[in-house]
């Protein structure tokens, strides 16, 4: 009895990347998961010297930092998006490769990050992606910012005072949070409220996560 021929047409090799990706319902592209890997590679590269991330290995990265940060990815809109707090780029970087039409300007103080983020920037060649190494408070646009990103930053209360001066009128802060913060909510300064609350729902990620959406009143 002959053996049988091998397969010629194999079924592709279908990462964990993607597999999360479209348990998301994320559209992407190969390019857009290439950098992805890319990106998941410099920073365990960069967090054995700078410690950027308590636990660099690949599931940890994709479950608890990626897929987290692209799981907000159908609420970003208008034309920039300032990220503040962004540590090691998130939920910014994720962010900046799936909308290339966007701007992304990713705030932070620590030196050391921001070195990484330039460099993941270049590598990458993400052209709609800004670095500034600053506090946020001292920050200041001369452009209209549509959204302020932020994620395990702070609380509320302290995200809206630090972030005053790019919170506009019509801008939106999307928080990302664990169980839904109801006394943050609650301790919100005057001026401000919640829009709207979504939880998430991270392939691989066990625990609770919401979305939580401030505006100006008035």
């Amino acid at each position: 009895m002959s053996a049988q021929p091998p397969d010629q047409n194999p079924e592709p090799t279908v990462s964990k990347i993607e597999q999360g990706l479209r348990a998301l319902n994320v559209e992407f592209t190969c390019q857009q998961v290439e950098k992805l890997e890319q990106f998941i590679g410099l920073l365990q590269k960069w967090n054995n010297s700078f410690n950027l991330v308590a636990d660099s290995s690949e599931d940890e990265l994709i479950s608890r930092h990626l897929l987290d940060s692209l799981s907000i990815s159908e609420h970003i809109s208008g034309s920039i998006v300032a990220d503040i707090g962004s540590g090691a780029g998130f939920p910014g970087v994720p962010l900046a490769i799936f909308h290339p039409h966007t701007r992304f300007i990713l705030l932070d103080s620590n030196g050391k990050k921001t070195r990484f983020l330039f460099q993941v920037k270049l590598a990458l060649g993400l052209e709609n992606l800004t670095v500034e190494n600053c506090r946020i408070e001292h920050y200041q646009s001369f452009e209209q910012i549509d959204i302020v990103t932020c994620r395990a930053f702070s609380t509320l209360q302290d995200t809206v005072v630090l972030g005053d001066s790019l919170l506009g009128e019509s801008t939106r802060l999307l928080a990302m949070k664990g169980r839904f913060p109801q006394s943050e909510v609650d301790a919100l300064p005057d001026g401000f409220r919640v829009t709207n609350s979504t939880a998430l729902d991270i392939p691989g990620l066990p625990v609770e996560r919401h979305l939580v959406e401030i505006g100006r009143t008035g």
